[in-house]
């Protein structure tokens, strides 16, 4: 893992592999430490964008680096929930412009900025033509539940497969079979029966580690193709 995470690497051996251009890629993930519900952990949204991140950025070593900046999101709808860390939108947003100028000043031409929040999304998607017009770079913002469809839904879904409903759903099954795929000590099977919602106790780590093969495997063909040109994000035209 620590070969994928700008984190762990000393600025000589970033400058290296910067200068001999070996670096391609970037994904900034960006997720929330909020409630969910009495089973899950709060780092649910953080834990899991990162487990896709550095899964993606291994699938494609050398070339890709996880730069992890910001483990809280825009939580507010939860905070009646004590222990729920939210930023403000504002907050948020500059936080997120400048990790990505960051990244971009340190030479990188194309990145993903990937998110594991619903939070995230509207604010994320009003300003973004911004973004691409002061970075310059090929720049994208995916969800990685995104990359599901409705057939994933039908085919690995016991308790519906409705969009966005059911997946990714908060603390539902979708969420609750990738924790028990990933990173199982964050599960609180115990408790699921004294909870009024049912569907998180349908999920399985056999249905998550399917989940997660299928995320892995679109996401790093999404950044493979932004790599090879392939997928281009064109900055708006600024006005006349």
């Amino acid at each position: 893992m620590s070969d994928v995470l700008l984190r762990k690497l000393t600025r000589r051996e970033f400058r290296e592999r910067m200068r001999l251009e070996e670096l391609k890629g970037c994904i900034i993930p960006m997720g929330a430490i909020e409630q969910h519900l009495e089973h899950l952990a709060m780092e649910h949204d953080w834990r899991s964008v990162c487990q896709v991140a550095v899964a993606v950025a291994q699938r494609l070593q050398p070339h890709v680096l996880v730069a992890e900046g910001a483990m809280a999101g825009i939580s507010e709808h939860h905070m009646r929930h004590p222990g729920t860390l939210s930023l403000r939108p504002g907050t948020f947003l500059a936080i997120l412009s400048d990790l990505i100028d960051s990244v971009v000043r340190a030479g990188f031409k194309n990145v993903l900025v990937l998110n594991g929040h619903g939070g995230n999304v509207a604010p994320v998607n009003g300003i973004w033509d911004q973004y691409l017009r002061m970075s310059q770079v090929n720049l994208h913002f995916l969800s990685y539940w995104d990359v599901l469809t409705d057939d994933d839904a039908k085919e690995l879904l016991q308790g519906g497969h409705r969009l966005p409903d059911d997946l990714p759903g908060h603390a539902q099954e979708f969420e609750t079979a990738f924790a028990l795929a990933a990173f199982p000590e964050n599960v609180r099977t115990e408790v699921w029966n004294e909870q009024p919602d049912k569907k998180p106790s349908l999920a399985t780590a056999a249905q998550g580690e399917k989940f997660i093969e299928r995320i892995v495997e679109r996401v790093t063909v999404y950044l493979k193709e932004m790599i090879e040109e392939k997928r281009v994000a064109k900055a708006p035209e600024y006005f006349p």
